[in-house]
């Protein structure tokens, strides 16, 4: 086995989304930004409510795939094929906006913590077109794995020993082969994870920090920062002294060409400028 290590760390920066909801963007955080499939991950948390009221009202996408994970408070999805989800702690909701869809996330909620995580995962060229789908998956439909040094890992996708997540693709197996995993370690706590050979990676500590490797060769991942991974077939972390919660994310690379406009990413400018069209004279959401 190859064991992967801490290629580089990129810190989240603050900005805003939406209707002026505050959250933290790490990979996405500049324009290029990217880890291929991986476009933009956003982490979002506050107690705050004049930083998430106002949500995210009726917006478009075009091309790739939006994950919405909660930890803490209440959303609400509704899109133009009439789905409507309520999204609650622990909860995650997977949508694939191929050729097109018009949805909002909108708080369920007037106080109380909101926290939780966006991730945008590219489609490739074959993909980008299709029809767009939509998935809720309640809390407990994730399988939680007790570790045995101290601690728990959630298995959003991917598989985890024999544990597998509920994530599988809207009837089919999702092209980028993602896995996202939630991990909660105890202070100095250990866990491994294999990782496909070839799939891009990296871990987003969000409470506590960790490192990355064993003895000498091991390197620091900061709180709210995004540590990439080089290549290899597994890794371990070691939590902090803190503890650590974390999300270990990694997916098989498209290696297309990236042309995004806001909320459309496809592989040209024409087809961008086609769907700003398509946006602009209501057909970009209807079948094809």
């Amino acid at each position: 086995m190859t064991a992967r290590h801490l290629q580089r760390v990129i810190p989240s920066m603050p900005t805003s989304d939406g209707a002026g909801v505050k959250l933290r963007r790490s990979i996405g955080a500049q324009r290029g930004l990217y880890l291929d499939p991986f476009l933009m991950l956003d982490e979002f948390g506050t107690d705050n409510p004049g930083d998430y009221i106002a949500g995210f009202p009726a917006h478009p996408h075009r091309g790739f795939e939006t994950v919405t994970y909660m930890l803490d408070g209440r959303m609400q999805h509704r899109d133009h094929l009439g789905n409507v989800g309520d999204l609650g702690p622990g909860g995650v909701q997977w949508m694939t906006a191929g050729r097109g869809v018009i949805h909002s996330e909108m708080p369920l909620q007037e106080s109380g913590r909101m926290r939780g995580f966006q991730l945008w995962i590219n489609l490739p060229a074959a993909e980008k077109m299709k029809p767009a789908g939509y998935r809720d998956i309640p809390a407990a439909e994730i399988p939680e794995v007790a570790l045995p040094g101290g601690g728990t890992v959630k298995v959003i996708a991917g598989t985890v020993g024999e544990v597998s997540g509920p994530v599988n693709g809207l009837g089919n197996r999702l092209p980028t082969d993602p896995l996202y995993l939630d991990i909660e370690l105890r202070a100095g706590a250990r866990f491994e994870q294999a990782i496909a050979a070839g799939h891009n990676a990296f871990v987003y500590a969000y409470e506590g920090s960790l490192s990355i490797g064993e003895g000498a060769a091991a390197k620091a991942i900061p709180t709210q920062a995004a540590g990439v991974l080089t290549p290899g077939d597994t890794v371990t972390l070691t939590a902090g002294p803190n503890g650590l919660r974390a999300v270990l994310i990694a997916g098989k690379p498209i290696g297309e060409p990236v042309v995004q406009y806001g909320p459309f990413v496809m592989n040209t400018r024409e087809e961008i400028e086609q769907a700003i069209r398509d946006y602009n004279d209501g057909t970009l959401a209807k079948a094809a």
